[in-house]
C-alpha cells in the first residue's frame, strides 16, 4: 500500500526537480553573462572559455586555429627555452631531420638570385634516375613557373617532397640552354644519413663524424667502425663539433659501445618522472681502442651526453671548447590536428651526477640565445681561464674534477684563432659572396671539373687556378671592394673557404670534411694526444687534483656565433628534397 503511493508521486517529483534545475540554470546564466567572467574559475577553464567567448562575441571573425598557433608557442616559451610547439605543416619536416629517410625527388639545393639551384643530386635517387644533373636550375614545378619572390627553402620543400611514388613534372634550365627541359621525377625514399664521414686521419687513426643522432645513427656508426676496421685502425676521433643532438637512445646505444659493463651512461630525472638509469652492458666492440672526442659550443644535447658518458668514465679525451649546456629531456606529444609539442619532462644527469643544463630564467629567450655571444664576447673561446662555470664541481670515476651547469668542458682547450681575419674576409664570408661565387665558378667550370675524382687532385688543381684573385675581381664587380692588403693577409683563408665549397659543389659532404680538416687545429691536437698515449686520462696527482685541463697553444676552426677565421667554412648547409 505505502509502496504504491509512492509511485504515484514519483512523476511529481522528477518534474519538480526538473523545474528547479532549470530555474537554477537560468538565475546562473543571467547572472554570469555579458563581459563577466566569473565562470573561468581555473587555468585551464580560463583559456579554453576565452577562446569559446572570442569565437563567440568578438567584434570581427577570428581564425581561432591561427589564434592557438600562436598561443601556444608563447605558453611553453615562459616554460623553458626547449620546450616547443611544431604546427600540423611543419611536422613532417621537423621529424625528418632525425629519421633515417624522407620521401623526396633526391636533390641537394641552395636558392640563388631566387632560384632554385640543384647544388648535387642523390646518387641511385629519382632526381638521377629522371637526368636531372648538379647545376640545372629549377624553373618550374607541375607546369607552373617557380621562380622569384615565392622561392622559400621551406616552399621548395613543401613542393619537391611529398608522399613516396607521387610525381612531379620538374622544368630545369640547363647549363647556357635557353630553353626547358621537363623532367617526371617519381618521388621515392632518400637516405638521411647522420654519419657524413669515416676515413683515415693517419696510417693509425679512424675518423668519424656525426652530425646528429637519429633513428639510424648507431647502425650507420656501426658500418663506419667496420670500414674503418678493414683500414687497419688503432686510434679513433669521433667529431661531435656543431652536432646538436636528437634521439637519447642513439646516444646511449653509441657510448655503449666503448665502455665495460655496469658503467652508468646518463640518468633522467624529472617531477613526474622517476630516475631511470642507463648502463653499458658490457657487449661493446671497441671498449680499449684509444679515444678522443671533438666538441664545441654548438655540441649539445646526444652530443653532450656522449661526451659526457665518455668524460665521467674516464674513457675519452675530450678536446674543443666548452659545448652548448642542453641537459632538458623533451617528450613528443601529439595533437588530433596533427600538430605536436615537445615538452620538457626531466632532465639528464652525466654519470658524476652533473646536469649540464645552463641557466636560464623562463620566458626570458633572448638572454639564453645570446648566451654564446656573451661566451665569444668574454673572451672564452680564446681563453680556458674565461670559462665560467655555474654549476658545483663532481668527480669522474678516477677522482678528477669536472663542472656542471653548463655545457661540457674539454680536457684540452683548443682556442679560436682569428690571426688572419680582416674585415674583408668576413664581409666576404658572411654576406655569402663566397658562396655564390664558388656556385658560379664551379657552373662554368663543371665539364672540366667533373674530371676529378679524388679530393686532393681537385684541391692541388685549384690553388693553381688563383681562385682567390678571380673571386676578387668577382666581388668588386658586385659591391664588394677590392682592398689588396687585406686580400693579402686573408689570402690562405680565403683560398680554403673559396676551395672548400667548390669541392664540395662537385664532389660530396666527405670530401669536404676531408678537406676543411687538413688545415684544423683541433684534429691536429687529436693526433697529438695519440702520439702521446694520452687518450686515456690519468689520475690526478696531488699536486694538480682540482686544477683546470691543460690549455694547448693552438687554435681551433669550428663555427663561432659572430664566426671569425676558419670556422666560417662551416657556414652553409645543403637544404635536401
Amino acid at each position: 500500500m505505502r509502496q504504491n503511493k509512492s509511485n504515484r508521486y514519483m512523476p511529481l517529483l522528477m518534474a519538480l526537480c526538473v523545474v528547479v534545475g532549470i530555474l537554477i540554470g537560468t538565475f546562473y546564466a543571467n547572472h554570469f553573462s555579458g563581459n563577466r567572467l566569473n565562470i573561468i574559475n581555473s587555468g585551464s577553464n580560463r583559456l579554453n572559455n576565452l577562446l569559446h567567448i572570442i569565437n563567440d562575441q568578438y567584434v570581427d571573425a577570428v581564425n581561432i586555429d591561427s589564434l592557438v598557433d600562436k598561443a601556444i608557442p608563447q605558453i611553453l616559451a615562459d616554460l623553458d627555452p626547449h620546450s616547443t610547439y611544431i604546427s600540423a605543416k611543419d611536422v613532417q619536416r621537423a621529424t625528418d631531420e632525425l629519421k633515417g629517410s624522407f620521401s623526396g625527388v633526391g636533390i641537394e639545393f641552395v636558392i640563388r638570385n631566387d632560384t632554385i639551384r640543384v647544388q648535387g643530386v642523390i646518387k641511385n635517387g629519382p632526381a638521377e634516375r629522371a637526368g636531372i644533373l648538379a647545376g640545372d636550375k629549377i624553373v618550374s614545378l607541375d607546369g607552373k613557373p617557380f621562380v622569384g619572390k615565392s622561392v622559400t627553402n621551406e616552399e621548395a620543400m613543401y613542393r619537391l617532397k611529398g608522399p613516396k611514388d607521387t610525381k612531379v613534372k620538374i622544368g630545369v634550365l640547363r647549363y647556357r640552354e635557353k630553353k626547358q627541359r621537363y623532367f617526371t621525377v617519381t618521388r621515392g625514399d632518400i637516405p638521411q644519413k647522420s654519419v657524413n664521414a669515416a676515413y683515415m686521419l693517419d696510417d693509425k687513426t679512424g675518423y668519424i663524424r656525426i652530425k646528429s643522432f637519429g633513428d639510424n645513427t648507431y647502425p650507420e656508426l656501426l658500418i663506419a667502425l667496420a670500414q674503418l676496421s678493414q683500414e687497419g685502425f688503432g686510434n679513433l676521433v669521433i667529431d661531435l663539433r656543431d652536432n646538436t643532438g636528437g634521439y637519447l637512445q642513439s646516444a646511449i646505444q653509441i657510448a655503449n659501445e666503448f665502455l665495460p659493463a655496469k658503467r652508468l651512461i646518463v640518468y633522467t630525472e624529472g617531477r613526474r618522472s622517476p630516475r631511470k638509469d642507463y648502463p653499458s652492458d658490457g657487449h661493446g666492440s671497441y671498449q680499449d681502442i684509444p679515444l678522443v672526442i671533438l666538441i664545441n659550443e654548438s655540441s649539445a644535447s646526444a652530443a653532450e651526453i656522449l661526451a659526457g658518458a665518455m668524460q665521467d668514465n674516464d674513457r675519452a679525451t675530450i678536446v674543443g671548447r666548452r659545448s652548448f649546456g642542453k641537459g632538458l629531456v623533451q617528450q613528443q606529444m601529439s595533437f588530433n590536428d596533427g600538430s605536436m609539442i615537445r615538452l620538457t619532462v626531466a632532465r639528464y644527469y652525466t654519470p658524476s651526477g652533473r646536469c649540464i643544463q645552463k641557466p636560464y630564467v623562463p620566458g626570458a629567450e633572448h638572454g639564453y640565445e645570446d648566451d654564446l655571444m656573451e661566451r665569444y664576447t668574454h673572451g672564452e673561446f680564446f681563453s680556458q681561464d674565461s670559462i665560467k662555470h655555474t654549476g658545483p664541481a663532481y668527480h669522474t670515476v678516477i677522482g678528477r674534477t669536472v663542472y656542471g651547469g653548463g655545457g661540457i668542458t674539454p680536457d684540452i682547450f683548443v682556442p679560436e684563432d682569428t690571426t688572419n681575419v680582416t674585415s674583408y674576409y668576413k664581409e666576404a664570408a658572411m654576406s655569402g659572396m663566397i658562396l655564390q661565387f664558388a656556385f658560379t665558378y664551379t657552373d662554368d667550370n663543371r665539364l672540366k671539373l667533373n674530371n676529378f675524382t679524388e679530393m686532393m687532385e681537385l684541391s692541388d688543381y685549384l690553388v693553381k687556378q688563383n681562385t682567390v684573385e678571380k673571386f676578387a675581381s668577382f666581388a668588386d664587380k658586385n659591391g664588394l671592394q677590392r682592398r689588396n692588403l687585406m686580400i693579402r693577409k686573408s689570402h690562405n683563408l680565403l683560398e680554403r673557404y673559396i676551395n672548400s665549397r667548390i669541392i664540395y659543389n662537385i664532389m660530396d659532404e666527405e670530401a669536404w670534411i676531408k678537406y676543411i680538416n687538413m688545415d684544423d687545429k683541433v684534429i691536429d691536437t687529436a693526433l697529438d694526444v695519440f702520439r702521446r698515449n694520452a687518450a686515456f686520462p690519468k689520475k690526478p696527482t696531488p699536486a694538480n687534483k682540482g686544477k683546470k685541463g691543460k690549455v694547448a697553444l693552438l687554435h681551433g676552426t669550428d663555427r663561432i656565433p659572430s664566426p671569425t677565421g676558419t670556422e666560417m667554412i662551416r657556414h652553409e648547409i645543403l637544404q635536401k628534397a
